[in-house]
């Protein structure tokens, strides 16, 4: 799938995970009584498992075959879900905190800084397509070489793409 278009799904997939993500926000901050924090944590882990179903289903839906549901959903909170939480909570307390931003603007502004990041984890990573010859495109956009790949292998059998058989290690 051409990548522009897959953007464009993600992003679309975004907007509603970000809909979801406030509306919970804006219910857990009042039933936490106070400390925006806990709220936020909350929203964001409710916005990730949207995301994650609507990303398995739409976004990503041709690349299913190559990883197991559970494990995909692993790299999702592994990866997404990090980048999430962390770059949320900590963007959200400055921009509360030292912008002196109202708490939904302040998510609102932590979630598109990291959309970047969490597109190209889920495009590479999460969801990537298995590899198995020569070189492939490292989740940062960097070369990554089969030695690599077969040391990856080697480290953890359970995620291996067999590259061993299939790439040369010097």
């Amino acid at each position: 799938m051409n990548a522009f278009i897959r953007w464009a799904k993600f992003n679309l997939v975004g907007a509603m995970g970000m809909a979801v993500q406030l509306a919970a926000l804006s219910l857990l901050n009042r039933w936490t009584s106070g400390h925006y924090l806990y709220a936020s944590a909350g929203a964001v882990e409710l916005a990730l498992l949207h995301n994650f179903l609507w990303h398995s289903h739409y976004t990503w839906r041709d690349r299913r075959a190559d990883a197991t549901r559970f494990r995909q959903f692993v790299r999702f909170h592994f990866s997404i879900g990090l980048v999430s939480i962390l770059g949320n909570l900590a963007l959200t307390r400055v921009l509360v905190h030292g912008a002196h931003l109202p708490l939904l603007i302040s998510n609102m502004v932590a979630i598109f800084c990291c959309a970047l990041a969490n597109f190209r984890l889920g495009n590479e990573w999460v969801f990537g397509e298995r590899a198995g010859r020569g070189t492939q495109s490292g989740w940062i956009g960097f070369r990554t070489s089969s030695r690599y790949a077969a040391a990856e292998a080697r480290l953890n059998p359970a995620l291996s793409i067999r590259a061993s058989e299939n790439l040369p290690v010097r």
